[in-house]
């Protein structure tokens, strides 16, 4: 069944929205403001053309996301825009909604299928943390104890950063990873292991971590134990480590544009509903932005200004 604010969203889309020309909006939890952003960039671009918009949030739940996707179906959503819960367990839910002929458009995480969904615009997740890390081996001298902390261990972009990260820090052998934690994109989470983790290794000089989220906690954790000394270098481009970067906290992080590929994912959405055409490709990749305090006063809502 269907949690007590799950459902009251779904009254409020019955009642307050027009299956003609509705698009849904389905992300993760907004309490991460990246999910927060892509929402808010889909809404907007979406109300901007004309449509109506629910915006729902799965809470990286693969059953919720199921049951939204099958309520989106059964109000005639014109399109789906997706943040989805699993690039495995996201696959069956998604060729529901093409069997039903509604169309999904996937931001941020891939799923492991193609000719499912009619776009997936996901940023170069392996680019960017290649970028994170050749920053994270200058700032550390090239030397030095490290930590990284990774992502939900189900989604792909967690594996894909990490991968990134090592094939640039691996190469530099005096750089030595003595710890390796998911705290699963989690601020609480990162906070927590980042105080057991200092405990257990208090000659550690840097911590490079798969998202902003976590490099939040972590850095909290370092500065409550009086370790400022320690470099962090995140991963999204949240305006909270935008704000620690220009004040000498947090030293880099790698922006990924969830705004605009929101936006992108509804217009060719909109194209896709009034023409039928689809994107020329379906897997679209989106190159990230080092973010360092030279250009950090540019960064507003996972966007960089002029």
């Amino acid at each position: 069944m269907l949690g007590a604010a799950i459902a009251a969203s779904l009254s409020f889309w019955v009642s307050g929205a027009s299956a003609a020309d509705l698009i849904a909006i389905i992300t993760p939890s907004h309490d991460n403001p990246f999910f927060k952003a892509e929402a808010d960039g889909a809404k907007a671009k979406a109300e901007a053309l004309g449509y109506e918009t629910v915006v729902l949030v799965h809470n990286d739940d693969a059953n919720k996301q199921s049951q939204l996707i099958d309520t989106a179906i059964a109000r005639g959503a014109k399109a789906i825009i997706l943040d989805n819960a699993g690039a495995d367990a996201t696959v069956a839910a998604v060729q529901k909604a093409k069997a039903a002929n509604v169309p999904s458009f996937l931001i941020d995480r891939e799923i492991n299928a193609t000719g499912v969904a009619v776009a997936q615009i996901v940023s170069n997740n392996y680019q960017g943390a290649q970028l994170g890390a050749q920053e994270f081996v200058r700032l550390m001298g090239e030397k030095g104890n490290f930590v990284e902390l990774v992502g939900k261990e189900s989604d792909t972009n967690a594996g894909i950063r990490s991968k990134g990260y090592h094939d640039i820090i691996d190469d530099y052998p005096e750089m030595k990873m003595v710890a390796r934690q998911s705290a699963n994109w989690s601020q609480p989470e990162a906070y927590s292991k980042m105080e057991s983790i200092l405990q257990a290794n208090p000659d550690i000089k840097g911590v490079i971590s798969g998202n902003d989220t976590m490099a939040m906690g972590a850095w909290a954790a370092l500065s409550t134990a009086g370790r400022k000394d320690v470099i962090v270098v995140g991963f999204d481009g949240s305006n909270d480590v935008r704000d620690s970067i220009k004040s000498g906290g947090i030293k880099a992080t790698v922006l990924q544009p969830a705004y605009r590929q929101a936006e992108i994912a509804v217009e060719q959405a909109d194209k896709y509903i009034k023409t039928k055409t689809a994107p020329a490709q379906e897997k679209q990749l989106m190159d990230c932005v080092l973010i360092t305090p030279e250009n950090a006063s540019k960064l507003e809502t996972f966007a960089l200004t002029n």
